[in-house]
């Protein structure tokens, strides 16, 4: 988790996290609305946003919840915000009070694509407009979210892909990549390893050794490499569909003597700082950016849907891609 480059400091993360845990336990009844975490009370008129967040189980994830707030203190929009903790259960709660609240706008990150249809259907009939914020959903009801905006999953991984091919452009022996996948029906995971596989064509040099979930978390990056790393020591790629999980088969592998970056390459996802320290260092060879600072944005579409301003139905994040000369140029203006 950081507050470094323009975030705000560890007292006011700490008062951010601590309300979104009183918002979960608030939301342990449907019927129970969740307290104001940021202090608004009832004073006048002002627009109120639900905001159903994923978790915290990421640095991704940290920034992108205080991109959210300080997006919405600046836009004076009250908000309402619950942590899933990484439970569509605890989603579902939460979009319903947010229904049962009479909120202005839902937004949310969802946890997983499917599964949406019959709360949202419930949001549209209350005629509560609904964002989707970094994550797409799967429905084959037409109309029950008017935008999403975050990044082009399948895009990430392939350019992933395609670094992968020009690295071993020329190389004939086999190139065995182990992979570390993001939470299992999430669109991120699905969608990277799409795009990575895509990248990869038909050709028959690289091998998937292993391809297994560690749910975006550091601690289970690291975990399942240790697994994989004892059935495999042969490796020479590990695509991680997100900084955190690299950083954990970085440790796991110094832990048994490999050299990450060197011994092994190591490709990831999303350019947070630690993963830009890594990738500085060698440590990490290749990120494909995915910005969390999508608050902004997300002001934006909620005032001009209030307002019955036309949105546009797909919004993607402006994003790049860094080597490890490129991450030391840019860490110094690092946000995230």
């Amino acid at each position: 988790m950081h507050t470094e480059g323009g975030l705000p400091r560890r007292s006011a993360l700490g008062k951010l996290l601590l309300a979104a845990g009183a918002t979960v336990t608030g939301l342990g009844s449907a019927a129970c609305a969740p307290p104001d975490p940021y202090g608004y009370g009832a004073a006048g008129p002002r627009l109120v946003l639900g905001f159903a967040q994923v978790g915290a189980e990421s640095g991704w994830r940290t920034a992108n919840t205080i991109s959210i707030h300080d997006a919405a203190t600046k836009a004076s929009v009250r908000l309402r915000f619950s942590d899933a903790s990484g439970k569509q259960e605890n989603q579902l709660i939460a979009l319903r009070s947010f229904v049962q609240q009479k909120v202005d706008v839902i937004a949310f990150s969802p946890v997983v694509e499917s599964g949406w249809d019959e709360v949202l259907k419930q949001a549209r009939d209350a005629g509560i407009p609904v964002i989707l914020t970094d994550r797409g959903i799967d429905t084959k009801t037409p109309g029950l979210y008017l935008s999403l905006v975050g990044s082009d999953f399948v895009k990430e991984g392939k350019l992933a892909g395609q670094w992968l091919v020009q690295t071993y452009q020329g190389v004939t022996k086999p190139v065995k990549i182990a992979e570390l996948q993001g939470n299992v029906g999430s669109a991120p995971a699905t969608d990277r390893a799409e795009g990575f596989r895509a990248a990869l064509g038909s050709d028959t040099r690289f091998k998937f050794i292993a391809s297994q979930p560690a749910d975006f978390s550091r601690a289970n990056g690291q975990a399942v490499m240790t697994a994989i790393l004892q059935a495999h020591r042969d490796i020479d790629v590990v695509f991680a569909h997100n900084d955190d999980m690299g950083l954990g088969a970085i440790a796991a592998m110094e832990a048994v003597g490999i050299r990450p970056g060197l011994d092994m390459k190591i490709v990831t996802v999303d350019a947070i700082k630690d993963g830009m320290k890594a990738l500085a260092a060698g440590k990490i060879n290749f990120i494909v950016e995915c910005s969390p600072l999508l608050g902004p944005q997300l002001m934006d579409l909620v005032k001009k849907v209030v307002n019955h301003t036309p949105v546009p139905d797909r919004i993607v994040t402006d994003e790049t891609t860094f080597t490890p000369q490129q991450a030391v140029a840019a860490l110094p203006q690092r946000r995230y």
